[in-house]
């Protein structure tokens, strides 16, 4: 029981990955932002931090995140819930979450390994993660 669904979420996982010319869920190359690139949080205005967390969750709707992750609750992987419980919302914190999402890892939430996503640009993973880490208040 155990291996047939490590199986089936192993083959739902590479079936969620691959690209297909005919798949309507977007690459991580085909996200773009049309803003000019700016720090993840500027100390003179919130405005700019809820901008970039508004941009995160459109990058996170947009992606395959939401493949293995929900907000609320774990599903392959934890919830954005539960990565905001664990990581301190701090600039250290966002750079390491981003490299995460960026190479990919296993085995602080478990053993099913999360890919890797080599094509997303830093920017874009540390709005992602600004997103997440925003959901702890």
């Amino acid at each position: 029981m155990k291996k047939a669904l490590i199986l089936g979420l192993a083959i739902s996982l590479a079936i969620s990955c691959s690209k297909s010319e005919s798949s309507s869920i977007p690459d991580h190359n085909d996200i773009t932002v049309t803003s000019t690139p700016e720090p993840v949080v500027k100390k003179d205005s919130i405005g700019d931090l809820t901008k970039n967390i508004d941009e995160g969750k459109a990058l996170i709707e947009g992606a395959d995140c939401l493949t293995c992750h929900k907000s609320e609750e774990k599903l392959i992987g934890p919830s954005y819930l539960d990565i905001a419980g664990k990581y301190e919302n701090n600039p250290a914190n966002v750079d390491l979450l981003a490299e995460k999402i960026i190479a990919g890892g296993s085995g602080v939430w478990g053993s099913i390994p999360m890919s890797a996503h080599p094509g997303m640009s830093k920017e874009n993973a540390k709005k992602m993660v600004t997103y997440i880490l925003s959901l702890k208040n």
